[in-house]
């Protein structure tokens, strides 16, 4: 079964409030409407009780005193009561009904023609008279009683009616309400986490989303973007790499090219000048052609270090001859940059366990970036040091170039962030995060415009009693 979208549970819930609102608004102007033509009809309904007393006390005048214009004065009350009830027969059918009003008539009429009998001289009508009177005044005594009683259980049924549905209307938004922020709030924590598991490279840890609302939606998003960065994180990287290994086979090149002159001069003065030479000058020529062969291996060596894909292998590590080779592999083009280079690597240091290809990858990636925005004459500082407070060695990378601006600094390290235009992936310092998260370290960069920037990457020491291994990530 398809689940409702938030949107449309959101609309759902609206319709449901707005039908009750304007349910309840009918309602309580029905009942408003019923109360006040009751209200106006008890007006009316007054005024005719007090006419029907005036008239019971002309009659017992007429009786007893023999008062002739107290007729005269019941037939004018008579006249004014039916046309009060004619002037205001609609608020009258509505308040009391047809089978009322017309029996409120009849009775009037009645006591009227029994009043006129007895205005000729009819004796026997006296108690007819009597009678007419009283029922007109029982009648009208029982309506107004029976309609305040009415009033009372519609202001009553009214009460009732607006509590029950402004429970309604407070239940169905308290529960939407509800709904929404737990729905919300639980899509926004699984979307934080795998933010966080992303940032730290541990994709396969994201658990599938089954939800197909909005929020699902979202969170299935994240969840392909991060299959999609798992599966090219592996592929970007080896293409820095190569890009990187391509800016290097320059300096590389320079670098294995002073080594194989110095060989081929000290070749060609051995053999012009091996007759002079005693023994000893043809081992210290031979030893300075070992040398410059050494330099060329070693270089080499560093180059192949970094350009060979692995799987992460941590071992016990001597970060500063992590840093030595990766310094190495940069060195010709900081010279080339005409840049000033310092190595402050402390002694002593206690040892990482690391990917040694790993991080010297995320160390190249510093340096060329480095490189890249600094400007002849600036400087470059490597340093390492120990923390004690944290119990981490630190790598600190310092250079006084063109600095990041505030407004971009805290995006650095987001996922296809890139200040390099098209040159630019956006995932090298994003992969190098992940690196460095991979093997339970920190990565921290401050820096202002025009003054410089510093990196600095914090390893956990190694412990070999209770070693607590880093995650093995495939792609980071």
């Amino acid at each position: 079964m398809k689940q409702m979208k938030i949107f449309h549970k959101v609309i759902a819930a609206n319709l449901a409030n707005i039908l009750l609102i304007v349910v309840t608004g009918f309602l309580a102007y029905h009942s408003l409407d019923k109360v006040l033509t009751k209200l106006r009809f008890m007006e009316i309904a007054d005024g005719l009780s007090s006419s029907f007393l005036e008239m019971r006390l002309a009659e017992k005048n007429f009786f007893l005193y023999g008062e002739k214009s107290a007729l005269s004065d019941i037939q004018s009350k008579i006249s004014t009561a039916i046309k009060t009830i004619e002037r205001s027969k609609p608020d009258v059918l509505r308040a009391i009904g047809v089978a009322k009003t017309t029996r409120l008539q009849s009775n009037l009429e009645n006591y009227s023609r029994t009043l006129e009998q007895a205005r000729i001289g009819d004796t026997t009508v006296q108690a007819k008279v009597r009678a007419a009177g009283h029922n007109i005044m029982e009648f009208m005594n029982y309506i107004t009683s029976s309609e305040r009683a009415e009033v009372n259980n519609i202001i009553e049924g009214s009460e009732r009616g607006l509590f029950l549905s402004f429970v309604l209307i407070l239940f169905t938004a308290v529960g939407v309400t509800l709904l929404l922020s737990v729905r919300v709030l639980g899509s926004l924590t699984r979307i934080e986490k795998a933010a966080h598991l992303i940032s730290e490279g541990e994709f396969e840890k994201i658990p599938p989303e089954k939800s197909s609302d909005e929020c699902g939606m979202a969170v299935s998003a994240l969840l392909a973007m991060a299959r999609e960065l798992r599966n090219r994180e592996e592929q970007m990287l080896e293409a820095r790499k190569l890009a990187a290994i391509g800016i290097l086979i320059a300096g590389v090149s320079h670098e294995i090219g002073n080594p194989l002159n110095n060989i081929s001069m000290l070749a060609q003065n051995f053999v012009e000048l091996y007759d002079r030479m005693d023994t000893q000058e043809h081992i210290e020529y031979v030893k300075k052609i070992e040398d410059e062969t050494e330099r060329i291996q070693r270089i080499v060596k560093d180059l192949l270090d970094f350009a060979r894909p692995k799987n992460p292998d941590f071992q016990e590590t001597d970060i500063n001859n992590v840093v030595n080779k990766s310094m190495r592999l940069v060195q010709n083009m900081i010279s080339i940059c005409n840049l000033d280079s310092l190595l402050d690597l402390r002694e002593g240091l206690p040892s990482v366990y690391i990917d040694e290809h790993q991080i010297q990858g995320v160390l190249i990636n510093l340096l060329t970036n480095s490189i890249h925005a600094s400007s002849p004459g600036d400087r470059l500082r490597l340093t390492t040091r120990f923390n004690p407070e944290s119990d981490r060695v630190e790598v600190e990378l310092e250079d006084t170039g063109k600095g990041i601006s505030p407004e971009i600094l805290p995006h650095i390290f987001d996922p296809f962030f890139t200040t390099k235009g098209a040159s630019g992936t956006g995932l090298g310092l994003f992969v190098s995060y992940g690196i460095i998260k991979n093997h339970k370290g920190e990565m921290r960069v401050r820096s202002e415009a025009g003054v410089g920037t510093c990196f600095t990457i914090e390893l956990p020491v190694h412990n070999r009693l209770g070693r607590s291994e880093p995650c093995l990530v495939s792609g980071s």
